[in-house]
């Protein structure tokens, strides 16, 4: 059987990545999201948080599970049994860097699978990034998010306003 990581540090967790693990659903049956504890990021949310947000986007699916790790992804990967890691590509400058990092992982894991996946179309220009700059400016984020992330985003830009003032 197969166990596809997807990994990331979902930040937070858009429509996109959410289009993403259904299409691992889809082809392996069994995905583990696993939310990077982001030690080389300075994350918006904390990891508590982006995996609630990860949970609740993955809740209809029986066979997803959601869990964080920190440190390598090759010994997180070997120590769940996975065999193939999921990464989503938007465009062409995704894949410069995805497919280096492919190789990096090949060389440390050489029996799982480097496997991309596009996300719809209505989908490929978002990013987390981009997601959170437009919530802080006090942006719709609606259209690229779930209505969970949605209000956990309005939740934190009026805490961050709060902390500023």
């Amino acid at each position: 059987m197969t166990l596809a990581i997807y990994p990331g540090t979902f930040d937070p967790m858009t429509l996109g990545h959410e289009d993403v693990v259904r299409r691992a659903y889809q082809l392996f049956g069994n995905v583990i999201v696993a939310v990077a504890e982001g030690h080389h990021k300075k994350t918006m949310f904390t990891l508590k948080e982006r995996m609630d947000m990860a949970r609740e986007a993955v809740k209809h699916y029986p066979s997803v599970r959601v869990e964080s790790y920190s440190g390598l992804l090759r010994d997180f990967v070997v120590a769940q049994g996975g065999n193939a890691i999921v990464r989503g590509l938007r465009a062409v400058t995704d894949f410069d860097y995805e497919f280096q990092l492919a190789g990096m992982n090949r060389s440390l894991m050489p029996d799982v699978e480097a496997v991309f996946l596009t996300p719809s179309t209505r989908y490929q220009f978002i990013s987390s990034t981009f997601v959170r700059e437009i919530a802080m400016l006090s942006g719709e984020v609606d259209k690229f998010v779930s209505p969970y992330v949605a209000q956990e985003l309005q939740r934190k830009v009026v805490e961050r306003k709060a902390q500023e003032s």
